[in-house]
């Protein structure tokens, strides 16, 4: 029989007791109903937004329930296989037990990390940004190598997200792009890699290839629920609407559909162009107005401000989370949990569920 020592089922079955607890599977099948009822009424395309929201979270919530059901599943397998093996001697099936177990407490461990999760909007979708920093067309080089890092990473994920805003560099990369991230946790997985981001390299703009620093900084909020309690004046919203950029040709907007808004008190500006009509657009960069606004008012509950608010953040020298050093040698590390990484290419690949566990792991305890 395998080792007794090596496999605690009783503290397996007490970890998954605990995340049935905690996830609180009947809430989440009830959510399931709904949006499924949802996703079958006639008119829900006709607002392309909520339908893409609607449908990202049936997916996501579908996946966790059926992850749980499945260790629920597996450990009751690796009971009767240990009851089997406990009158007879085919070391076979002690390698099975071995590897059913190795394989279970696997998915224990991802999974609990979605039980870190509990701050009040780390279930929501989540508005995520990424702004070149000091470095001129290396920096917006380096934040396009970014975007593409995160965008594999929702790939990878099963997040849909969308693109709200962009700014492209003069001469390559880009200056800044806006995304909203349809996926469940997507905030409370990402929360943490707000700050700056910090390359090393040898210059593909220099003849000489001298090794070059360079900085992109990200912002990310939680897309907030309609009826959460931010209040925004009339008074103090300025709104203005222009062309949405496009590919050229017939995909140019002939009327204005993007919008600008600026929170007059904060300074906060929001551009939406991601929706073909004007009041979708407004809608969408209002619901992100309100995201930044809560953000604010947290940072100030907590007096915590600079720490919290990821534009309060230089993208610069002494205020980076993560270090990408491609030359004289490889590593990337997170400055804030010691995770490191000795496969750049990979991680800037969108691999970064190291990163991204290590961080839910340091900031729970």
């Amino acid at each position: 029989m395998a080792n007794e020592n090596q496999i605690n089922i009783l503290d397996l079955k007490k970890r998954i007791n605990d995340i049935v607890a905690k996830l609180n599977l009947p809430e989440l099948r009830r959510d399931l109903e709904k949006l499924t009822f949802e996703s079958g009424q006639p008119e829900l395309w006709s607002d392309e937004y909520h339908a893409k929201s609607v449908m990202s979270g049936m997916a996501s919530i579908r996946e966790t329930i059926n992850t749980v059901e499945k260790l629920i599943t597996d450990l009751r397998n690796l009971k009767e296989l240990i009851e089997m093996s406990k009158d007879s001697a085919d070391e076979s099936l002690d390698q099975e037990i071995k590897i059913l177990y190795r394989t279970l407490l696997s998915s224990v461990e991802k999974i609990e990390l979605v039980t870190f999760l509990s701050g009040p909007y780390d279930s929501s979708e989540a508005v995520f940004s990424i702004k070149a920093g000091q470095g001129g067309t290396e920096a917006m080089d380096w934040a396009s190598m970014l975007s593409r890092m995160y965008t594999r990473f929702f790939e990878k994920r099963g997040w849909s997200y969308e693109t709200i805003e962009y700014l492209p560099g003069e001469e390559t990369g880009i200056k800044s792009v806006s995304y909203i991230i349809h996926g469940r946790f997507a905030y409370g997985y990402l929360k943490n890699e707000k700050g700056t981001h910090r390359l090393v390299r040898q210059s593909p703009f220099n003849a000489d290839k001298l090794r070059q620093t360079s900085f992109a900084g990200v912002e990310i909020t939680p897309l907030l629920p309609e009826e959460a309690k931010v209040e925004i004046r009339d008074e103090d919203i300025e709104f203005e609407a222009s062309r949405s950029s496009g590919a050229g040709g017939q995909n140019v907007n002939k009327v204005s559909t993007a919008v600008r808004i600026k929170h007059v008190p904060s300074g906060i500006v929001v551009e939406c162009q991601t929706q073909r009509y004007q009041d979708a657009n407004r809608k969408i960069a209002m619901q992100i107005l309100k995201s930044k606004l809560w953000e604010i008012q947290e940072a100030k509950r907590q007096e915590e401000l600079n720490k919290i608010k990821g534009s309060a953040t230089i993208a610069s020298w002494g205020h980076q989370i993560r270090s990408y050093v491609l030359h004289p040698y490889k590593l990337v590390k997170d400055l804030r949990t010691e995770y490191e990484e000795t496969n750049p290419d990979s991680v800037l690949d969108g691999n970064l569920d190291g990163f991204i566990e290590s961080e839910l792991k340091h900031f729970a305890s």
